[in-house]
């Protein structure tokens, strides 16, 4: 008996230790990996294709803000977390990659944000190289493991082994990490995504404060940044407008002298930019192509195409089962119109230097143009208008501006837009408006309704009856 107590004690300590021994084991294997994942290179570089800097391929455009995004992502300006907003096409992405180009992605990490955090669970742990304890061995022995939880805590355990990681660097007297979370706008506005980027900025101002990680987040819409201003401590915001008419000149007579050997005149360049304006995404549709002035005529028809089909108005024949889409339409084209008219009011809408002055209205003076508060938000996602920094609502781009000049130029406009207002009103007036019909009043019959007052006392009456006929004398 004492043998074979022995022998169960002996096997159940190796077990034991081996156990344990595998658990130390994982622990450190987890940290070694996710170091590992902020070497030299990245996943990101990789899939654009810009991971070797000395092959040459240059962006060939570039802005003034890449000197200081270089500073950020190569960790030289740590303490602070940094929000990076502009409008979709500014280059704003090229800018981190070039950054993380330069250091080869030394210490830094570069992924997707999306909708879905199961997703962006995924993603996150595939830049950190963390499984979420999914290869954990105990599994094998139906032990339930630390994944059997929602995507938020799982997010927050792989913040934590990024932590410390960080502190280990900073022991070894490194430099910070820096992560940067591109496609921030794509986190819903809704419980969950508020959650989401609630956690990401408790770590990131706990970060900053240490100088552990910098944590970089790019948006294209405005309500990440109002979400964020509300706790913001140490969060730096970086805008990213359109280029201004000389840099994107010379940028694009540079690239087409160099790759199509043409010389553009001062007279083409200036059509070119008053049809597309400073947005690097439209310059760069427009140099790459072999007709430059047919591609900026798509261009601007296609943002006008895109805003009719998603705000055109009806007028008075519209029926009333499509009044919810339609408030939203004429909302868009009512402020559409307003800066139309303050472009007109505007004492200077053109720099020879600086190029194109759009006009901007202040947020609240908008949402009071359009009698709604809700609906802005929703054309800053679809890139019709675009809310900035300063919390100044524009047009999204120079052709869209075009578009609502265009748009609202039309004969009877205004008259379409005016009957479409009066027939949602009429309409919300008739929901509104409830008919009470009286029936059976024949026979000398009435109807007495009893007013009251909130304590249960008469405070009037109303009574229905039929009037008596008059006899009419016979003539």
């Amino acid at each position: 008996m004492l043998e074979s107590a022995a022998t169960a004690l002996a096997s159940i300590a190796v077990l034991g230790a081996a156990g344990y021994g595998y658990h130390k084991y994982y622990k450190c294997l987890i940290l070694q990996k996710m170091d590992k994942a902020f070497q030299p290179g990245d996943p990101a570089l990789d899939v654009a294709g810009v991971d070797n800097p000395e092959d040459g391929t240059e962006h060939w455009i570039m802005r003034e803000e890449q000197e200081r995004i270089d500073r950020i992502v190569s960790g030289k300006a740590a303490g602070r977390y940094y929000l990076i907003v502009g409008e979709k096409g500014t280059g704003k992405t090229s800018m981190l990659l070039d950054a993380m180009r330069k250091i080869h992605g030394d210490g830094v990490a570069m992924f997707e944000a999306h909708a879905d955090l199961e997703i962006f669970r995924t993603r996150l742990g595939k830049a950190l190289d963390f499984e979420f304890h999914e290869d954990y061995i105990g599994s094998l022995f139906s032990i339930k493991g630390p994944r059997d939880t929602t995507a938020l805590l799982d997010i927050e355990r792989a913040f934590n082994k990024l932590e410390k990681v960080a502190l280990a660097r900073r022991q070894a007297g490194r430099t910070p990490l820096t992560l940067i979370i591109n496609s921030t706008h794509l986190v819903r506005n809704d419980e969950d995504g508020r959650d989401l980027l609630e956690m990401i900025q408790q770590r990131a101002e706990q970060w900053a404060a240490s100088n552990l990680v910098t944590m970089v987040l790019n948006s294209d819409d405005y309500w990440v940044y109002e979400r964020l201003k509300q706790y913001a401590s140490r969060m730096e915001v970086i805008p990213v407008p359109d280029l201004p008419k000389d840099r994107a000149l010379n940028a694009l007579r540079r690239y087409r002298k160099r790759f199509f050997g043409e010389d553009l005149s001062q007279d083409i360049l200036e059509k070119i930019y008053d049809q597309v304006g400073g947005r690097l995404a439209f310059l760069s549709r427009v140099a790459k192509s072999d007709d430059m002035m047919k591609t900026c005529r798509t261009i601007c028809e296609t943002e006008k195409t895109w805003f009719l089909n998603k705000c055109w108005v009806l007028g008075e024949e519209m029926d009333d089962d499509v009044m919810d889409q339609q408030k939203y339409a004429s909302a868009a084209m009512v402020l559409a119109r307003a800066l139309v008219e303050r472009e007109k009011e505007m004492e200077k809408t053109y720099c020879p230097k600086v190029g194109h002055i759009l006009p901007e209205i202040p947020l609240h003076e908008a949402r009071q143009i359009m009698t709604r508060a809700d609906f802005i938000q929703s054309y800053d996602q679809e890139n019709i208008f675009t809310i900035d920094s300063r919390a100044m609502v524009r047009a999204d781009s120079v052709p869209m501006q075009n578009a609502f000049r265009e748009i609202c130029s039309q004969p009877g406009f205004d008259e379409l837009l005016e009957k479409t207002l009066d027939r949602i009103s009429d309409i919300e007036s008739l929901h509104r408006t409830r008919e009470l019909t009286i029936k059976d009043l024949w026979d000398q019959g009435k109807y007495k309704i009893v007013v009251r007052d909130t304590k249960g006392r008469e405070s009037g009456t109303v009574e229905f009856s039929i009037l008596e006929k008059e006899d009419k004398e016979e003539d």
